[in-house]
């Protein structure tokens, strides 16, 4: 899995925590603790699948375009990360003599590409509210 998916989510949900639920990008970066231009990047991948609108000039920013109830995370998977499951590279050779050799390739494929889907659903039971009022049991359990 790749680390867009916990930028994403992690964005939304802190925006889902502001009152005015809008923050820049450097105050977004900042809380997730990476550079300020990749997570631009993946507020764009967002903004294009309606997730995040933005606010131009002076008291700007990012917000989110929906109810944070309204999106879950398999949808926010599916936007930044569909089939980074899957290892760039997999073993095998399909012009070798051994079964083995010849055939792990595919069946890994499929292996993988179940995973997903099992991921998919697990993710689909979860919203970034339900990731929100996570976060928040986790700091009244601190306090």
């Amino acid at each position: 899995m790749n680390s867009e998916f916990t930028i994403a989510v992690h964005s939304m949900v802190y925006l889902a925590n502001l009152p005015d639920r809008m923050a820049t990008s450097d105050v977004i970066a900042h809380n997730v603790n990476t550079h300020p231009s990749r997570l631009r990047k993946v507020m764009s991948c967002l903004r294009k699948h309606g997730y995040i609108a933005t606010k131009e000039g002076i008291g700007g920013g990012y917000m989110l375009n929906i109810s944070p109830e309204q999106v879950n995370l398999s949808e926010i998977y599916r936007a930044t990360s569909i089939g980074s499951i899957k290892p760039g590279w997999c073993s095998g050779n399909e012009d070798d003599a051994c079964i083995v050799a010849c055939n792990m390739a595919e069946v890994m494929d499929q292996i993988f590409c179940e995973a997903e889907k099992h991921l998919l659903h697990y993710l689909q039971q979860t919203t970034i509210l339900d990731v929100l009022n996570r976060v928040r049991a986790a700091q009244q359990q601190k306090a």
